[in-house]
């Protein structure tokens, strides 16, 4: 009895809109097809003009509202407007319906959608030691706990550059730091000259050949230049409501309560947040920090009610808030929790607020042009014949479903010793996933068999 065993290969996401890296806007023009965009020329070059007041800081007090039918590409473009301001600028997607799924308030699970939205860039001028390790002894003593057990209570360490060579003795947390993060004699290392935590960079080039192996799996790094003692900036960026969590656990309740098993308070105190806000604009008056606008886009905005309609417009005219794209499929619908009609579900105070960007179904051309980026994106190849049917199923069924078609469709084609995908897979995928219009006509068959 034989086994078929699967290579073994680096982990690999392919997420819904992993491919798109930008708008596409040329010069105020939008490309055919450029940064994973495909089409919707005329909402992609609105996007591009928000993008610039955005920038230029004309957003205040304005969000966005993408109008379309479903498949138009309105999280894609949501996702692009994030892309286009940064790589780093904070993209957080939710639908209104996960506000009322949760065991938090709906004004707390708006809050923290919205802090997750702002990101903090923090720059900092730290002191280092840096250099490529020479020599190193680990001092131990008598545990104070156990007079049987070794600790470390000190190190003895050598560090060198193309510069100069020093040593340091160093305290117990650092001889901790050394010891955890395994530094050997050949690495080069940074030490923080205030906290002690050590970064270690890799394995230098010019380690003595007495400490060098013939397999070594650590990343080569050049002997440092300069002089031992310097200084370095660093960059971090992080979001306000990861300060908030982080500000929340240092209170003694929440040590308790994360010391001893008790169940962590999962909503933040708003006075929390206010000590939060006011440590973030000192760091900005210094010039240790920037605040990144990110983007918060709600899809199926028409689910959400007054109450949590209120809570977006406060937050629009709030000094910290990012940018909020609003997505609907619906025309006139009734707002969550009561008779009132309004267009796409939407009180009118807060559509006075939203700049409207229409969506439009897509063409065959660009079905085509979508399925071709998407199947590269999924690393599926397609025959010419292939293409077609699944351009055909997209203009007929749906994009999404053409699209979904692409993975199994490539199954298929491996179970026969291939990997080009062609039509005869693609229909056979059909025939094993079928789309909503035949699901629904199938089980009509067979109404009469139900419980009514």
């Amino acid at each position: 009895m034989t086994s078929k065993v699967m290579p073994i290969s680096r982990f690999e996401r392919v997420g819904a809109h992993s491919h798109i890296k930008g708008l596409g806007v040329r010069d105020g023009k939008a490309l055919p097809v450029a940064d994973g965009m495909v089409g919707q020329i005329e909402a992609r070059e609105a996007a591009a003009i928000v993008v610039d007041m955005i920038r230029r800081g004309k957003m205040a007090g304005r969000g966005i509202l993408l109008v379309g039918p479903p498949g138009s590409g309105k999280t894609a473009l949501a996702s692009a407007i994030a892309k286009e301001l940064g790589e780093d600028v904070p993209f957080i997607a939710i639908s209104a319906s996960e506000v009322y799924s949760t065991e938090l308030k709906k004004s707390e699970f708006i809050m923290q959608a919205l802090r997750k939205a702002i990101g903090v860039r923090i720059r900092e001028i730290r002191k280092i030691y840096e250099g490529m390790v020479t020599e190193l002894e680990i001092k131990t003593g008598k545990s104070p706990y156990n007079p049987y057990q070794q600790v470390p209570v000190g190190a003895k360490i050598r560090l060198k550059t193309k510069l100069e060579e020093k040593t340091f003795n160093v305290d117990e947390a650092v001889a901790m730091e050394l010891i955890g993060k395994g530094v050997q004699v050949g690495d080069v290392i940074w030490i923080d000259a205030e906290t002690g935590r050590i970064t270690r960079l890799g394995r230098c080039e010019e380690v003595p050949s007495e400490y060098k192996y013939d397999i070594e799996v650590s990343q080569k790094v050049p002997l440092p230049r300069g002089p031992i003692s310097t200084e370095k900036e660093f960059i971090h960026t992080i979001t306000l409501h990861q300060l908030d969590v982080s500000y929340a656990r240092s209170t003694s309740s929440s040590i308790f309560s994360l010391l001893f098993g008790g169940r962590e308070d999962k909503e933040i105190p708003p006075e929390e947040r206010q000590r939060v806000d006011r440590m973030v604009k000192e760091w900005v008056d210094e010039g240790r920090a920037e605040i990144i606008p990110g983007v918060l886009f709600i899809d199926d905005v028409h689910m959400l009610d007054l109450e949590s309609f209120a809570y977006l417009g406060r937050a629009m005219e709030s000094e910290l808030a990012p940018i909020i794209v609003l997505a609907t499929n619906r025309g006139m619908a009734k707002i969550r929790g009561t008779d009132i009609e309004a267009p796409h579900g939407v009180p009118l105070d807060l559509l006075d607020r939203l700049l409207i960007i229409k969506m439009r179904p897509y063409t065959e051309d660009e079905v085509k042009e979508i399925l071709k980026v998407r199947a590269k994106e999924e690393g599926v190849k397609l025959s010419d014949d292939a293409l077609e049917v699944l351009t055909k199923i997209g203009v007929e069924s749906s994009l999404r479903y053409a699209v979904q078609l692409l993975a199994p469709a490539l199954e298929i084609a491996k179970y026969q010793g291939r990997d080009v995908v062609t039509s005869e897979d693609v229909k056979r995928a059909c025939e094993m996933f079928i789309d909503v219009k035949k699901s629904v006509s199938y089980l009509k068959k067979y109404e009469e068999m139900f419980l009514k």
